[in-house]
């Protein structure tokens, strides 16, 4: 699911040493008794040992005791194309031991059918014995992974994330009505032109000799923009007699133009405030100002084009970068140079609507055009009216760490 965020308007950790492992395992009763912050603090507790104390030399004010500044061990680095990963205590996590653990597991086993370098061998233990409960979830990673905090090459650990989701549309297989708005699949000649045409040309080319097919029609055209960003959503037919069906409609290329957001757009004519232009916002000035949305939508280049899919199960998410299908909420799109497909990552950040603390396992299993940079993320929200406005709003400080298998012998 290749998709572009909506451009509306980029943490810190350390290596654990063996003894890491010696802790984990002694705790395993702690552990499983949902008591996760007991291991937290002992494993903070041993992550630097008390530096000795030294008494001043003769002459000096009698009984004062001078405590050097405790020196930090160094810690091992795992340097990425656009990041550089610093070995972490689990102990640095925030909120390390609060989420709900072992919701992330039919995530993780999706991302094992195509699993990331040096997981395959883990990815088999995941899949043989899964956890029963959150604190065996917590305890298996703690066991197997080493966290890493992901930074910039230059050290810089706060990045953004945004959100996207799946749209719901209702749809019609030919036009009619207020559906007349076509969902393209790709030209026939789209991979001999590259880049091919524009939004604008597209729009303004006789359909014969565009020779793309037109597989279904919307009602809006902001319906269609809001489809090809997600670069995925979900159709819903009437059939006439009554009944509907579902038809998931799976990103299938696009132009090779710049992508352009026009939420950006408006906030630099006027025509709407900083923090405003969130979906709700956008497609009420569209209805107000019916006369400028063609030239507002040709503003951004970027076409998408689409194939259909069955969608026999609406509980299965679309299908990520990684070739998997996303989960609500435990999915990411991330930037490959910085963390590749199938890594475990903890997210520290907030919620854009409460702004309570969103602090999770998830899974990288997707990427987007405008997903770039070591510390960036575009969280997966599902679908829905909730899914829509959680994503739309979504434009939060991040900070993350990635989970990577120990090496042998640690």
């Amino acid at each position: 699911m290749v998709h572009q965020t909506m451009k509306i308007s980029s943490a810190p950790a350390p290596m654990a040493s063996s003894k890491s492992t010696s802790i984990t395992v002694s705790f395993l009763k702690v552990l499983r008794q949902g008591t996760a912050w007991v291991i937290l603090g002992s494993l903070a507790a041993c992550a630097v040992s008390p530096p000795p104390t030294r008494t001043l030399p003769p002459g000096e004010p009698a009984g004062l005791v001078v405590k050097p500044e405790p020196v930090e061990r160094p810690r091992a680095v795992l340097q990425r194309e656009r990041s550089r990963w610093v070995a972490a205590d689990w102990s640095e996590l925030p909120g390390w031991g609060q989420d709900r653990a072992a919701e992330l597991w039919p995530a993780l086993l999706r991302g094992c059918v195509r699993p990331a370098i040096d997981w395959a061998a883990l990815c088999a233990r995941a899949s043989l014995a899964p956890p029963t409960d959150d604190n065996e979830a917590a305890l298996w990673l703690m066991q197997h992974l080493q966290p890493y905090r992901v930074e910039a090459n230059d050290g810089e650990a706060q990045g953004l994330i945004t959100g996207y989701f799946e749209p719901q549309l209702d749809a019609t297989r030919k036009p009619q009505g207020r559906f007349q708005t076509p969902v393209l699949g790709p030209p026939a000649d789209l991979q001999q032109r590259r880049p091919y045409l524009t939004r604008q040309q597209i729009d303004s080319e006789p359909r014969a000799k565009l020779r793309a097919p037109e597989l279904m029609f919307l009602e809006d055209p902001l319906d269609l923009l809001v489809l090809q960003i997600q670069g995925s959503g979900r159709l819903r037919l009437n059939l006439g007699d009554g009944s509907q069906q579902w038809v998931r409609m799976a990103f299938a290329g696009h132009n090779d133009q710049p992508y352009q957001s026009i939420g950006k757009t408006l906030i630099e004519r006027g025509e709407l405030r900083p923090g405003e232009a969130s979906w709700p916002a956008i497609r009420d000035w569209m209805r107000r100002n019916p006369q400028k949305v063609r030239e507002l939508l040709w503003v951004n280049p970027r076409y998408v084009f689409f194939r259909e899919e069955p969608l026999p199960d609406t509980n299965i998410g679309p299908r990520g970068g990684q070739g998997v299908a996303l989960t609500p909420g435990r999915s990411i799109a991330v930037d490959r140079a910085s963390i590749p497909y199938g890594t475990p990552v903890w997210l520290d950040t907030t919620e854009p609507l409460s702004n309570t603390e969103l602090r999770r396992l998830v899974m990288a299993q997707d990427t987007g055009s405008a997903i770039t940079g070591a510390v960036r993320a575009d969280y997966f929200w599902g679908w829905g009216v909730e899914a829509e406005q959680q994503a739309g709003r979504m434009k939060q400080p991040l900070r993350l760490w990635a989970l990577w298998p120990r090496a042998a012998g640690s």
